[in-house]
C-alpha cells in the first residue's frame, strides 16, 4: 500500500510541562513538580504522528527566529517530515505551551502563540492538491482559505474551537471534535456532507455520518501517564485510516488505539506511537 501523501497547515510550539502530583486550583501554588520539554504543537504533533503511522507530510507553519524554534521541530526533521513551508518570523517568538500535569495524567495547559498567530493566508500556496489536515492554533482566516485551496481530501480538528464559515464545514470530509466543541458545533454537524468524530475522553469516540452514527470505539486499557497530545494521534490515526480506505468501526478502533497507546508515555511528540505498535495493541486486545 503507497504512503498517504498529507498537507498539515498548523502550529509548532515547545511545550515546557511541569508534572506535579495534582494540579492547582484558581490561587493556588502546587510544588514539588517536575520539569520537561518537548516539541509540540497541534500542527506539529499531527504531523508527526501521521509520519510515524505511515504518510508522507508536509508541514506549513511559523516560528519565531530563536532557539525554541529548533527545538521544537527537531522530532519533525528526525522522522522525515518535509519543512520547507515552515518559516521563521522576526521579531516574535516560537508559540509556547505551559503544561500542568497531575499523577493521573490529566492536564491543563496554557498557549502563548507567538509566531503562530502571525501566520497569514496569503502566503499559503496557490493550490493544495495532497490530503490537508487544519487545527486551529493558528489563525482561522489560515484555516479556512487552505480549505478554499485544498483540491483532495480534507479533515479538521476544530481544537481549540473557534467559529469557521459554513463553505468551510460543508467542504470537510471530516471533522473531528471532542464533546465540548461538538456542543458548541451544534446543529451544524448534522449538516456537514462528511463525517464527524466526536472524541470521548477515555469513553473512546463515535463516528457520525449525516447526523447519523457509523461507528462506536473504546480504547484498550492502558496505564495513563501523559494525557497531553492523545487527541492529536487520535486525529492523525483517523486521517490516516480513512485515506487508507478502512471502513468506519475499523478505523475508528485504529484511531482509539493510537490515541491510547500515546497516553502510555511522558509528551506530546515523544509519545506518539509507531504504526506496528498500533497494529499490536490491536490484535492484542482482540484476543
Amino acid at each position: 500500500m503507497s504512503r498517504p501523501l498529507i498537507r498539515v497547515v498548523g502550529s509548532v510550539n515547545l511545550d515546557i510541562v511541569a508534572t506535579a502530583a495534582s494540579l492547582p486550583r484558581a490561587g493556588e501554588t502546587v510544588i514539588g513538580a517536575s520539569l520537561e520539554r518537548h516539541p509540540g504543537g497541534k500542527g506539529a504533533n499531527q504531523a508527526l504522528a501521521l509520519a510515524r503511522l505511515g504518510a508522507e507530510v508536509r508541514l506549513w507553519a511559523r516560528t519565531g527566529d530563536d532557539a525554541f524554534a529548533d527545538e521544537a521541530l527537531a522530532l519533525l526533521k528526525a522522522e522525515g517530515v518535509d519543512l520547507a513551508e515552515v518559516r521563521r518570523l522576526p521579531g516574535t517568538h516560537t508559540g509556547v505551551a505551559l503544561i500542568g500535569v497531575d499523577a493521573k495524567g490529566e492536564n491543563q495547559i496554557i498557549v502563548a502563540s507567538g509566531a503562530n498567530a502571525l501566520a497569514a493566508p496569503e502566503d499559503l500556496p496557490a493550490t493544495l492538491d495532497e490530503a490537508l489536515l487544519c487545527q486551529m492554533e493558528c489563525p482561522s482566516e489560515v484555516v479556512a482559505e487552505a480549505v478554499r485551496r485544498a483540491r483532495g481530501f480534507v479533515a479538521l480538528n476544530l481544537a481549540p474551537f473557534r467559529p469557521l464559515p459554513a463553505d468551510c464545514l460543508e467542504r470537510a470530509d471530516l471533522i473531528v471534535v471532542n464533546q465540548i466543541e461538538a456542543e458548541a458545533l451544534g446543529e451544524t454537524a448534522a449538516g456537514v456532507r462528511g463525517a464527524v468524530a466526536v472524541t470521548l475522553g477515555a469513553g473512546g469516540a463515535r463516528l457520525l455520518r449525516s447526523g447519523r452514527q457509523t461507528a462506536e470505539a473504546r480504547p484498550p486499557r492502558v496505564t495513563t501517564v501523559d494525557a497531553t497530545g492523545a487527541g492529536d494521534v487520535f486525529t492523525a490515526a483517523l486521517v490516516i485510516a480513512l485515506l487508507e480506505g478502512q471502513d468506519d468501526p475499523r478505523a475508528l478502533r485504529f484511531a482509539c488505539t493510537a490515541a491510547a497507546l500515546s497516553t502510555t508515555q511522558p509528551g506530546a511528540q515523544p509519545a506518539c506511537p509507531r504504526r506496528q505498535d498500533v497494529e499490536d495493541l490491536m490484535a492484542g486486545d482482540a484476543e
